[in-house]
């Protein structure tokens, strides 16, 4: 069973502005195309996975997960993302 995914308000606030489908960060945070550590902390994950329906733009997906849940940070296109 997947662990629960609970968006933080800033998530919240930037899935709406962004006018990005809450599917498409679930399909990123589960089936993600690559993932890197973010680089400025250690317990942030960013997932990646591209979009077709943006043009194939790649979502990334900044979250930290927990032995109970995943934590949604933040989620946008990331027009400078490229596949490791």
């Amino acid at each position: 069973m997947a662990k629960p995914m609970l968006f933080t308000q800033h998530a919240l606030d930037a899935v709406a502005e962004r006018q990005l489908d809450p599917v498409w960060v679930e399909l990123t945070v589960f089936e993600p195309h690559w993932q890197e550590a973010d680089p400025g902390n250690p317990d942030v994950i960013r997932r990646f996975r591209a979009i077709p329906e943006r043009g194939g733009r790649y979502l990334r997906v900044a979250l930290v997960e927990t032995s109970a849940e995943i934590r949604i940070l933040s989620a946008f296109l990331d027009r400078r993302a490229r596949p490791k």
